[in-house]
């Protein structure tokens, strides 16, 4: 059956058919670059890393364009609104575009240990300020945007009247309405400025004390968090593209917000599919700074969290996402992890002994049933993933496979069983969707936990050395291991901990 994906503008199924025939155009939102990538990360950057490999399967040409937040006005639901890149450069005693370096540079290692490939095009704010404010101006002109003490605001209301003229409501995508949003949306900074209370920011005047700031028509200031991802989408994949994709948490402001300034400038709505990965919890309950339970992804590879009873390799990590459906609640536990780690392990040697297997001269098969369940099994693979892709349900039937695999390695089933098609269709199509679609490598365990133990006996000893003031031992220590490209960090309650550069 052809590929159909969940359209959250539709709240169903739909087969995805491109605007382009053969190619695909696909917008994610990025991530803002303030402060280290968590946990909450891993899981949408995994997912399209997943609908990504899958088109290039599917033979599309696909440009993926995923942007870097590194500017812009924050007015996210039940916060105030900042400026975050300004705010963490200041607590951090860096220049604004230093911090952004910074954290970009960790978030790019982190994807890379995840395996994620990376996007075709990966624009950031500050790199088109131009075209936001062209963006805004095309807005103001329409009539849809109100200039206030140099800050420019989209008027909610306005559209939502003018709509049926224009294109789709504020709201269709997150099913709210305005009278509601009107009833629960808090009080804001800069709330008198607006007009109502679900305007939104295109454009904030900058006080004097702000760090980030370009010359505009309405004078000195920093561009609002929705504008960005509207004019960048515009420029790289066009008026109207194929999908736009992004966590379930973005949908309500950021991205209803996108389809209506860029239904204002395009005369049509961006994007056709929106789809949206569900949020991630911890022990059963939310990710937030109040519980203590944001993990950065460097905590998580190293296992210096307090949550954490040991260190998780990444293919850990990516292997458990892909067992639950990416529209369902996906909680993370040392148990859950721990399962998925030995789970992993078991598919990768059952996926060893695969590649070791010599196919069988025997065009019929010796055990009939067997070989036909092996191919119900194996065919199914793209069934499940061209239905929203069903990575859980791939999972399953690899695992099915796997005692199979492990029976013919071992002799216990004998090598005829299964035709000489057979085997070579199950050698290639698990090749197919373990390395190339799921995009999962060997985890070498063995060599990670060797790698624990190693440095935590080097952190010993140079927790050793700093308490007798053997500065020329510690030193040693940290910028030989900088030199291979392990980073250590001393951490304010005296332990340390390291990063893999």
């Amino acid at each position: 059956m052809p590929l159909q994906l969940y359209n959250t503008l539709s709240r169903k199924k739909e087969v995805f058919t491109p605007i382009t025939p053969g190619l695909v155009g696909l917008y994610v939102c990025g991530p803002t670059v303030s402060g280290e990538s968590h946990l909450g990360h891993a899981r949408p950057y995994i997912t399209f890393d997943i609908l990504y490999r899958y088109f290039l399967h599917l033979g599309y040409k696909v440009r993926y364009v995923r942007n870097i937040t590194d500017a812009g006005h924050f007015e996210e639901e039940g916060r105030v609104a900042e400026d975050k890149i300004s705010s963490k450069a200041i607590l951090e005693k860096l220049e604004p575009m230093e911090l952004v370096q910074k954290y970009t540079n960790l978030f790019h290692w982190a994807m890379q240990q995840f395996n994620t490939l990376p996007p075709s095009i990966e624009p950031t704010a500050t790199g088109h300020i131009v075209e936001q404010i062209n963006m805004i101006q095309q807005i103001i002109a329409d009539g849809y945007a109100y200039v206030v003490n140099g800050s420019v605001y989209f008027d909610v209301e306005k559209y939502n009247n003018d709509f049926s003229k224009i294109g789709q409501p504020y709201g269709i995508l997150s099913g709210r309405n305005i009278e509601e949003q009107l009833e629960t949306t808090r009080q804001l900074e800069n709330q008198d400025e607006k007009r109502n209370k679900n305007d939104f920011a295109l454009w904030k005047n900058a006080p004097p004390e702000h760090i980030m700031r370009w010359t505009s028509p309405w004078g000195e200031g920093f561009p609002g968090w929705h504008i960005e991802c509207s004019a960048m989408s515009t420029k790289y994949l066009g008026k109207q593209f194929d999908i736009h994709g992004g966590g379930m948490d973005l949908q309500f402001p950021h991205h209803e917000c996108e389809i209506a300034q860029s239904t204002v400038c395009n005369h049509q709505p961006p994007a056709r599919y929106w789809v949206h990965n569900n949020m991630i919890t911890i022990n059963g309950k939310k990710m937030g700074k109040s519980y203590n339970n944001v993990i950065k992804l460097t905590e998580l590879f190293s296992g210096t969290h307090p949550i954490l009873a040991q260190a998780y390799h990444p293919m850990t990590i990516r292997f458990f996402i892909l067992q639950s459906h990416y529209r369902s609640t996906l909680d993370f536990s040392n148990e859950a992890l721990q399962a998925a780690e030995k789970a992993l392990k078991r598919l990768w040697e059952a996926y060893t002994n695969l590649q070791g297997l010599t196919i069988p001269d025997n065009i019929e098969a010796a055990d009939a049933a067997l070989d036909n369940k092996v191919k119900e099994w194996v065919n199914q693979f793209t069934e499940f993933m061209d239905d929203d892709l069903s990575t859980a349900k791939v999972l399953a039937n690899m695992f099915e496979l796997a005692p199979v695999i492990n029976s013919l390695k071992n002799k216990q089933i004998p090598e005829n069983s299964l035709s000489s098609h057979t085997v070579q269709l199950l050698q290639q199509q698990m090749n197919l969707f373990i390395e190339d679609i799921f995009g999962l490598q060997n985890p070498s365990t063995e060599q990670n936990d060797l790698l624990q133990k190693v440095m935590q006996v080097l952190l010993n000893i140079r927790k050793q050395a700093k308490g007798k003031k053997d500065f020329v031992t510690s030193d040693t220590i940290r910028n030989e291991l900088q030199a291979v490209g392990i980073q250590i960090k001393d951490e304010k309650d005296g332990s340390m901990s390291y990063t893999l550069l």
